[in-house]
C-alpha cells in the first residue's frame, strides 16, 4: 500500500512540475497559452485575463516559479522520506502538502472571486496540490496525528511549562484538575478526544475481565478527589486510578506538599493521602459511568489516632466496605501499603506478619473485583520478595503496582541542591525508574505467571514504557512524566509503543510482556 502511495504522489508531483514549468516558460516568452473560452460558463475560462493580472506575480516573480519550487520541495521531502525513513521528513511532506493546498485555495479564490475568470493550467495545478494534500492526509494519518502531538508538546514545554513552573505546584495542580473536571462535563471533551486521543488495537488487552483500551494509566496520587474520571479517556489514557482514598477525610500534610526538581526530572510529594474521604468519593462517583476502567486506591487514614496495626486494618476495611456496599462502578481496587509520608510511621505493612494480617481481613470481604497491591521500591530485594511470598497466597490479589515513591534523599539520581530545598517528602519520576525496573524484573521472574504487574516510575516516553513491558509489566502508570512532558504524552507513548511492537514483530502488546525477563 505504501509503494502505491509513493508512486501516485511522485506521479502527481511530476505532473505539477511540468504544469508549472510550462506556465513559467510561457510567461517569460510573454505568450498566453491556448485556453478555451466557453461563454456558457458563469465563470469565464480566460487564461489571458488571469495570467496578465497583477495577481499572477508575487515580489516580481511569476507564481508559476513558486509552483515549481513547491513541487520540487515535495519531491525532495518524499525522496528523503523513502531513503532515510525519518519522521522529520514525513513531517516535512505533511507540512509542505498543507502549504500547497492553502496557497492553491487562495489562488482559486483570486480567480473565481476577484478576477471572475479561471486559467485552465492554473486550475490544474491547484487540483494537483489538493490531490497531493488529500493523499498525504489519508495515507499518513498516523504521522499527521504524531505531528499534531509534537506541536502541542513544543508549545507546552517551551511556553506553558516555563510559566507553570514559576507558580506554586499545588496551585497549578488544583487549577488544572478543576479545568479538567469542567471539560469532562462539557462538549469540549469531544474536542480534546479528537485533538489528543490515539488508540490502537495492538495495545488493547483484556485482563481479569477488564477491557483496557490502552496500556497507559493515571497513577494514584493525582486525581485523589475523582474529578477527572470523565475526561482522561480523551487524552489517550487506557485506565486511571482514583485516590488514594481513606476512610476518613484528610486535608493533607503541612506545606510544602508538592515541589519540583527539574534537573532530577522529579517531584517532591508530601501529601500524605490528601483526599475527601471514602463517603464523599462514593457520593460523587456512584452514578458515574466510565469510558475506561477506573480503579479506587485505598489506604489507611493519616491520623495520629490510628496508631496500631489492628486499628489501621479496621480503618482500611471500612473504606473498602463503603465502596462495596454502594456498588460503585469501579473496575478494580488498589491497596496502597507503601505511602512514605504518613504521620504514624510505626504503621508498617512492610513487615510480612502485618501485611498478612491485613490481607486476611480484606479476604473476608469476599470482593469480586480484582485487587492490586501498590508496592514500595525503597526496600531490599529480600524484603520485597517476602511481601510477594505473602500476597501470592491470596487469590483475590490479582496483581501488583511497582511502585511507589523513592524515600532515599541521598540517591545519586537526585540533584543534591534540589533535594536540599525540601526537608520533607519523597520523590517521584526518573529517580524511581532504575529500582522500579529491577523490581519488575524480579517479580516477573518469580510470579509472572500468577500476577499482573503494573509498572510505575520514570515513564517519560514510549521507550521508557516499553522497557517496563519487556521486563514484565502488562500495564503502565504515570504522573510525573505528564507534568514535565505535557498532556499529549499519553498518546505519544501509545503511538511509539505501536511502532516499537511492529518493529519487533509483535501483533499485540501481550506478546511483548516479559520478553526481556532473562
Amino acid at each position: 500500500m505504501k509503494l502505491k502511495t509513493y508512486f501516485f504522489l511522485l506521479l502527481f508531483i511530476i505532473v505539477g512540475i511540468i504544469d508549472s514549468a510550462y506556465l513559467t516558460y510561457e510567461h517569460f516568452l510573454q505568450v498566453i497559452p491556448p485556453c478555451t473560452v466557453n461563454k456558457l460558463l458563469p465563470i469565464a475560462s480566460d487564461c489571458g485575463k488571469v495570467l496578465r493580472s497583477s495577481y499572477s506575480v508575487m515580489f516580481g516573480v511569476p507564481l508559476a516559479v513558486f509552483g515549481i519550487i513547491q513541487y520540487f520541495l515535495l519531491l525532495i521531502a518524499i525522496v528523503l522520506m523513502i531513503v532515510y525513513r525519518k519522521k522529520i521528513f514525513t513531517y516535512w511532506l505533511i507540512l509542505q502538502s498543507l502549504t500547497g493546498a492553502i496557497f492553491s485555495m487562495y489562488f482559486m479564490y483570486i480567480q473565481i472571486g476577484i478576477l471572475k475568470s479561471i486559467c485552465t493550467y492554473c486550475t490544474w495545478s491547484a487540483i494537483i496540490s489538493f490531490v497531493i494534500f488529500f493523499l498525504v492526509a489519508k495515507f499518513f494519518s498516523k504521522e499527521k496525528f504524531s505531528l499534531r502531538l509534537d506541536i502541542i508538546a513544543f508549545f507546552y514545554q517551551n511556553i506553558m511549562k516555563p510559566v507553570f513552573f514559576l507558580l506554586d505546584p499545588e496551585f497549578i495542580h488544583n487549577i488544572m484538575v478543576a479545568r479538567g473536571e469542567l471539560i469532562g462535563k462539557t462538549f469540549l471533551k469531544n474536542y480534546f478526544n479528537w485533538k489528543f486521543n490515539y488508540q490502537s488495537s495492538k495495545l488493547r488487552q483484556k485482563i481479569y475481565g477488564i477491557n483496557f483500551v490502552g496500556p497507559v494509566g493515571l497513577a494514584a496520587g493525582f486525581d485523589y478527589d475523582a474529578k477527572l474520571t470523565q475526561v482522561l479517556y480523551s487524552l489517550g489514557f487506557g485506565f486511571q486510578t482514583v485516590g488514594t482514598i481513606t476512610n476518613i477525610p484528610y486535608e493533607g500534610n503541612a506545606y510544602p506538599r508538592l515541589g519540583r526538581l527539574p534537573k532530577s526530572r522529579s517531584l517532591m510529594v508530601n501529601k500524605g493521602f490528601k483526599n475527601n474521604g471514602a463517603k464523599a468519593i462514593v457520593n460523587k462517583i456512584q452514578s458515574y459511568d466510565f469510558k475506561i476502567p477506573v480503579g479506587i486506591s485505598i489506604g489507611v487514614t493519616n491520623s495520629k489516632d490510628i496508631n496500631t496495626i489492628p486499628n489501621a486494618i479496621k480503618d482500611i476495611i471500612s473504606a473498602f466496605k463503603m465502596f462495596e456496599k454502594n456498588k460503585t462502578k469501579n473496575s478494580y481496587f488498589e491497596l496502597n501499603i507503601s505511602c512514605p509520608n504518613l504521620v504514624n510511621t510505626d504503621l508498617d505493612f512492610y513487615k510480612p506478619e502485618n501485611f498478612k494480617q491485613l490481607l486476611q481481613s480484606v479476604k473476608r470481604l469476599n470482593m469480586k473485583k480484582p485487587v492490586f497491591i501498590k508496592m514500595p521500591i525503597s526496600v531490599s530485594d529480600k524484603e520485597f520478595t517476602a511481601l510477594l511470598n505473602v500476597l501470592i497466597d491470596f487469590k483475590f490479589v490479582k496483581g501488583i503496582i511497582i511502585g511507589n515513591l523513592l524515600k532515599d534523599r541521598k540517591s545519586r539520581l537526585l540533584d543534591k541542591q534540589e533535594v536540599a530545598k525540601f526537608s520533607v517528602g519523597s520523590f517521584s519520576g526518573k529517580p524511581c525508574e532504575p529500582r522500579s525496573n529491577e523490581l519488575i524484573k524480579l517479580a516477573y521472574k518469580k510470579y509472572g505467571n500468577k500476577l499482573v504487574i503494573i509498572g510505575c516510575g520514570g515513564v517519560f516516553n514510549g521507550q521508557d514504557a516499553y522497557k517496563k513491558i519487556k521486563l514484565g509489566a502488562s500495564l503502565i502508570q504515570l504522573i510525573t512524566g505528564m507534568i514535565y512532558q505535557g498532556p499529549q504524552l499519553i498518546s505519544q507513548i501509545n503511538l511509539e509503543l505501536e511502532e516499537l511492537l511492529e518493529k519487533d514483530g509483535f501483533k499485540n502488546i501481550k506478546q511483548a510482556v516479559g520478553y526481556e525477563r532473562n
